[in-house]
């Protein structure tokens, strides 16, 4: 087993006897598939539509106490907590910032994590990604010791988008950061903030930006935020990136301009390709279909 200690999460409690309902009226994700046995991803977003934080929602057993505690990204997690309090109004939910008590690890190659590691759950969004765990920070140094990087480069491998890296908080719609594909949005629940725009992209096929997996030509790939350019025009900009290969926010009607004038992709500079992975359902530029709906 290789683990990693993710230290750039934070843990926030939602329990008390209003709770699912609570999320269930507010996130993306539908809180009724979220069970012990099965976490849940999701986001909260504007009335925009745009992301204000994702997250994953664990079920806390009820001789634990009951509740959700939602792993989320540590720089977001005061935004949220605050957020989650202007909604609370007189619902019977109690909140609680759990960070500084509770440390985030992640399965590093994809093994299980051991079943004494805490409140142990499967990353809902790709099998391949293996498990997390909610555990005491003061042990987390004993089931952690792969880096960061191992974590990152096996994220990026498999082509997943990371919220503050590959997207940016309020400025990102859930379609753009791949949440439509990664089981983080529900398009049968109820209204939830921002649902009428999630809702209009969904159907009206608009979502021509996207977080997409690239390979560089030469290997070599370019630095985090680099502009990523085809003849005169501007695709996007590079995100993550390891072992040759990248994710990077592209407007994808351009890249398949692009790809019909026979101009290359650069990243930095640099010759790349898009590198579709298997759980991704949208048509790419050049495939059959690739049209208003990518």
């Amino acid at each position: 087993m290789s683990a990693t200690h993710l230290i750039d999460r934070g843990v926030i409690r939602v329990s008390g006897e209003a709770a699912r309902d609570f999320l269930q009226n507010l996130v993306t994700n539908d809180m009724d598939a979220v069970t012990a046995e099965q976490a849940g991803y999701g986001a909260l977003l504007t009335p925009q539509g745009k992301i204000i934080c994702d997250f994953f929602v664990v079920a806390v057993p009820e001789d634990e106490g009951g509740g959700f505690l939602l792993d989320t990204p540590l720089l977001q997690t005061a935004d949220l907590m605050k957020r989650l309090k202007l909604y609370k109004l007189r619902a019977k939910v109690a909140l609680d910032d759990l960070t500084e008590a509770t440390a985030v690890i992640a399965s590093s190659d994809g093994s299980p994590l051991p079943a004494d590691a805490g409140l142990v759950y499967t990353d809902p969004r790709l099998p391949g990604l293996g498990q997390r765990a909610l555990t005491d920070r003061k042990g987390a140094a004993e089931l952690a010791t792969a880096s960061a990087e191992n974590w990152h480069a096996r994220r990026i491998a498999l082509g997943i988008p990371d919220g503050g890296r590959d997207f940016a908080y309020g400025d990102a719609f859930p379609h753009e950061a791949l949440l439509d594909q990664l089981g983080g949005v529900s398009f049968r629940k109820g209204c939830y903030i921002g649902q009428e725009v999630v809702s209009r992209m969904q159907h009206r096929g608009t979502a021509r930006t996207r977080v997409v997996p690239i390979t560089f030509t030469d290997g070599i790939a370019a630095e985090t935020g680099a502009q990523a350019t085809a003849g005169a025009k501007t695709l996007g900009r590079i995100g993550t990136s390891a072992d040759g290969r990248a994710l990077a926010l592209l407007r994808l009607d351009r890249v398949a301009d692009a790809l019909a004038a026979g101009e290359p992709l650069l990243g930095g500079g640099m010759a790349f390709t898009l590198a579709k992975p298997d759980f991704i359902r949208f048509p790419f530029p050049g495939e059959t279909g690739f049209g208003a709906a990518a």
